[in-house]
């Protein structure tokens, strides 16, 4: 005899060789013996073979009508040989009923399964609702094949058209459009944003890359909600000062300006003003909770995303020709020592005179300029002032700075500066600390260490960045880290620093100027009343997720900038270029802030310049491919950074790790608003890469 018996889902057949009890000794064709259980038995039959008898009962199953089937079924559960003996109008042939059983099973839309060997027919309405979702199906599979080819064309199906951003970014994995990408792109041996940008479907790398950000950080788009934007504050009192402001020629977020005057008494007066949104807006109200969500205004070369509204930023920049709502620090100094003899801080109306840009200034503003009282200007010679001051300023930071056993900043690097207009982009060398830079740079140092004391000494707790005195290794104890007391920041030279000069563009500076609006209103009863009280957890994850946000848009505007960047090489066709070696196989274009890995690369001295043959470079994964030209035999020349120094070691690790991994690399900030990072909140440039 022979066993027609089902096993994990699949019918097989065999020759018994024994039974005993509830089990079976069967043998299959292939000689192979297994053992079937009672309950797994479908059939028991002499003739033909089980090889024979599974070829004809598919043979039949093939053959079987299944609507008629279904109507012949009935509505009771019924076991198969039942039904194939109705079906076939007499008791059925071995193979006729191993047919049949072959052909319920298959047919799960119109027969349920209730058992081995079991069965019962789908309700009616059940069996259309299933028969039109398999139509559909095939009409899918359909449509999806007709994608695939249309794709591998290079031409964008219209059903793509509205959503082809959200297939790279965002797409729903089980649609066909989604489906039918993924299968062109692995066809034609590519990725889906390479057959996205050859079909049409992203206008540009550009868009690409800044569109992929959009997915992450602004799922809901970058404009702001309506909503009622309230007016400037006008209740206060009006400073007595003709206050400017020093900024890139791009910069509409105008966060700073600085006044000088003379008292009766002979000494100087110099007033560092921060715009003060934070007498508007306040904790948890609609303007706050956009802003807490943005965390920080977005740039890169030639756009931003703003934090705040631009109604709100208008109402409180720190434009020319009015006076505006602003935050002041005054420091009172002897001008025979410099010494600062006394603090204040106030809220009032500040006049703002002008504001003056770098690229008109920086050419009559320079070190031997000043030194000489050459040259003619706005504002001469409160900027005169303002040198002589921040220059001792900086010896005293440099000073502490060596007390906590690091060597003094280097200020002969160069920075870059993006600008880019129809979408054509320039990039301009900028040598960092020039007077400009240093006398806005000190001035912030100045007001944040200050401002962060203040807060320490009334007991309100506020958002400071802290550097040093960590444990693990160096870079572990040199890292910038957020907290919400006062601690040194052992790389600028203070005692504390809590940033509070960038309020427009900030989420941590403006909760920072509601603490230090509290302290100056409310005295020692601060901490009562601060909108942020000691011990507070919100300001805590204020901290963790304005690390988490400003990590992000750094790594976009990283990203941006070697897109430019390549942008660049192509403006130029450039194609024999120099190029600064950093470390290892790791080097930097001397004309723009381009870090590229050359695997192979012989063992050259650090700092040495050599000449590259850039053979390609990619704008969708923004990688380049070169090769070594020439190396001179003269001595190394001398990189615009010292590489000695410790700060700039880390720096290059940084940036050999993230070459490693493929991530871009921005060897330096991007221009404008973006370089106040750097420069007007004066954070070492080393320190912020071991963020």
């Amino acid at each position: 005899m022979n066993l027609l018996f089902e096993e994990s889902g699949d019918f097989k057949a065999g020759s018994i060789m024994t039974q005993q009890g509830e089990s079976y000794q069967v043998e299959m064709a292939s000689g192979k013996r297994t053992k079937v259980k009672s309950k797994d038995a479908l059939l028991q039959f002499a003739s033909p073979s089980p090889q024979e008898l599974l070829q004809q009962a598919q043979a039949i199953a093939d053959e079987v009508d299944l609507d008629f089937l279904w109507e012949v079924a009935g509505e009771e559960e019924f076991g198969f040989s039942e039904l194939a003996a109705e079906y076939f109008g007499h008791a059925p042939l071995p193979p006729e009923a191993a047919g049949l059983l072959l052909r319920l099973h298959t047919a799960p839309v119109y027969f349920y399964k209730k058992g081995r060997g079991r069965y019962k027919a789908a309700p009616q309405a059940s069996l259309q609702a299933a028969l039109a979702g398999l139509e559909k199906k095939k009409l899918q599979l359909a449509a999806q094949a007709a994608y695939v080819e249309e794709l591998k064309a290079n031409k964008l199906p219209e059903a793509f058209k509205p959503i082809a951003l959200q297939l790279l970014f965002k797409p729903d994995k089980n649609g066909i459009e989604f489906k039918a990408l993924d299968a062109a792109a692995k066809e034609l041996q590519t990725t889906p944003q390479r057959l996205m940008l050859a079909a049409g479907g992203v206008a540009s790398p550009k868009e690409l890359h800044y569109t992929k950000f959009l997915y992450e950080y602004f799922p809901r788009g970058t404009g702001f909600p309506a909503i009622a934007i309230p007016p400037a504050t006008t209740d206060l009192p009006t400073a007595e000062v003709q206050a400017f402001s020093i900024d890139d020629v791009t910069t509409t977020e105008i966060d700073d300006a600085l006044s000088v005057t003379r008292t009766a008494d002979g000494k100087l007066r110099v007033g560092i003003h921060i715009a003060a949104p934070g007498l508007a807006i306040k904790r948890d109200d609609a303007i706050d909770a956009i802003a807490r969500a943005r965390m920080s205004t977005v740039y890169m070369p030639g756009e931003k995303i703003t934090m705040l509204p631009d109604d709100l930023v208008a109402a409180y920049t720190l434009d020319a020709g009015a006076a505006r709502p602003a935050l002041s620090l005054y420091a009172t100094l002897d001008p025979s020592s410099w010494e600062v003899l006394a603090t204040e801080t106030r809220a009032e109306l500040v006049p703002i005179a002008a504001n003056l840009r770098h690229n008109d200034l920086d050419e009559l503003v320079t070190e031997e300029a000043l030194a000489a009282n050459t040259g003619d200007y706005p504002h001469k010679e409160e900027i005169g002032l303002l040198w002589q001051w921040v220059q001792l300023l900086e010896q005293g930071r440099m000073a502490k700075r060596e007390s906590f056993g690091l060597r003094p900043e280097q200020n002969n690097r160069v920075d870059f500066n993006f600008y880019v207009e129809d979408d054509v982009v320039s990039i301009v060398r900028r040598k960092r600390g020039a007077p400009l830079d240093k006398i806005v740079a000190e001035l912030m140092i100045f007001a944040n260490s200050t401002w962060g004391k203040l807060m320490a000494d009334h007991g309100v707790p506020g958002i400071y960045r802290a550097q040093g005195g960590g444990a693990g290794g160096w870079a572990a104890k040199m890292q910038v880290r957020m907290v919400t007391h006062a601690a040194p920041h052992q790389g600028l030279g203070v005692d504390q620093y809590a940033w509070s000069t960038s309020p427009l563009r900030r989420y941590t500076d403006l909760v920072n100027q509601w603490q230090i609006l509290a302290c100056i209103e409310h005295g020692v009863t601060a901490p009562l009343v601060a909108p942020f009280k000691p011990r507070d957890a919100d300001l805590f994850a204020i901290v963790s997720g304005f690390d988490a946000a400003y990590s992000g848009y750094a790594d976009f505007q990283s990203t941006m900038e070697r897109y430019w960047c390549l942008r660049w090489l192509a403006q130029k066709d450039a194609r024999q270029v120099d190029a600064v070696v950093l470390k290892d196989e790791i080097l930097r274009l001397a004309e723009i802030p381009l870090v590229l890995r050359m695997p192979g690369l012989p063992t050259l001295a650090r700092g040495l310049q050599v000449r590259l043959d850039l053979l390609r470079w990619d704008e969708v994964d923004l990688t380049v491919e070169a090769r070594l030209l020439e190396v001179p035999a003269a001595a190394a020349q001398a990189l615009d950074v010292d590489l000695g120094d410790e700060d700039e070691e880390l720096l290059e690790g940084m940036a050999a790790d993230a070459a490693d991994e493929g991530e871009p690399v921005a060897a330096a900030d991007a221009p404008a608003e973006a370089v106040a990072d750097a420069a007007e909140d004066g954070e070492n440039r080393a320190a912020d890469a071991a963020q």
